[in-house]
C-alpha cells in the first residue's frame, strides 16, 4: 500500500467464534476475512443461526474471538485490554441492537443525550458538550423531532427504532 491509499476501516482475519459449556463446543463462526473501505456500504445476510449477531458482535468488540483479529481504523480492536475497547467503541461504532436497549425511564432525548455522556467518560472526559444542534437535525432526518419528550412505551416501534439510530450517530462514529 503505498502512503496515499487509505486503509480499510474495518478488516477481519480468519475471525473464528466457538461458545463453550462444560464439554461442549458449538462453533457459531468459522474463518471469517474480510475489508470494508470507507464510505462503502456493506450488508451482512444469512439465516438465523447463521453467525451475522456474532460477528457483529466480535467487530464491536463486545465479544472475543476465538481465534483471529479484527482491525478498526488500523488498531488492532479485537486485542486490545477492555477499557482501550470500550474507549475506541466509544469513539468509532455507532450500535443499534435488535432489541434497541433503550432505557425506559428516560425520554427519547434523553435516550439519545445518555449516550453521548457516556461515550465522553469512556473517552476520558475529551468530548465537548453535546451539540444540541446536531440533535435537533438527527430527529428530524429521522422523523422524531415531534417525539424526543416521550417515552419508549409512548412510542411505536419504528419510532424507538429511530431514537436507537439516533443514539449510535450521536457521537458522530
Amino acid at each position: 500500500m503505498s502512503s496515499t491509499e487509505v486503509p480499510p476501516i474495518i478488516v477481519a482475519r480468519d475471525l473464528s467464534k466457538v461458545y463453550r459449556s462444560g464439554r461442549i463446543s458449538v462453533p457459531a463462526l468459522k474463518a471469517v476475512s474480510f475489508a470494508v473501505e470507507r464510505g462503502e456500504f456493506v450488508s451482512i445476510v444469512g439465516p438465523s443461526g447463521s453467525g451475522k449477531s456474532t460477528l457483529f458482535y466480535l467487530l464491536g468488540g463486545l465479544t472475543r474471538a476465538t481465534t483471529g483479529s479484527v482491525l478498526i481504523d488500523g488498531v488492532d480492536f479485537a486485542n486490545l485490554p477492555d477499557a482501550e475497547r470500550t474507549a475506541v467503541r466509544g469513539r468509532k461504532i455507532g450500535f443499534v441492537f435488535q432489541k434497541f436497549n433503550l432505557l425506559p425511564t428516560l425520554t427519547a432525548r434523553d435516550n439519545i443525550e445518555i449516550a453521548y455522556e457516556i461515550s465522553g467518560r469512556q473517552n476520558e472526559g475529551k468530548q465537548p458538550p453535546l451539540d444540541q444542534k446536531f440533535l435537533s437535525y438527527l430527529a428530524e432526518l429521522l422523523g422524531i423531532d415531534g417525539r424526543l419528550d416521550h417515552r419508549p412505551s409512548e412510542l411505536s416501534g419504528g419510532e424507538q427504532q429511530r431514537v436507537a439510530i439516533a443514539r449510535a450517530l450521536i457521537t458522530r462514529p
